[in-house]
């Protein structure tokens, strides 16, 4: 079973990359970059909406944040 601290391991490494890709695109501006962050975003709004509708505080897992408004 994993436990919080590699759970919230995973998800930083996933905030990570995904804020990589927001620069990338920045630099780029191409369909590549566009759907990379689209999917970084799908994967970390499920994973945010999952933790909410199990009354996780979001902030313990770096998710208190606008996805939408980082991301897309």
């Amino acid at each position: 079973m994993m436990n919080k601290e590699l759970f919230n391991f995973i998800i930083s490494r996933i905030i990570a990359n995904a804020n990589d890709t927001v620069k990338e695109f920045k630099n780029h501006k191409n369909d590549f970059y566009d759907g990379k962050n689209l999917a970084y975003y799908e994967v970390l709004d499920i994973i945010k909406s999952e933790l909410d509708a199990h009354d996780m505080n979001l902030s313990e897992f770096g998710l208190d944040i606008d996805l939408e408004k980082t991301f897309i």
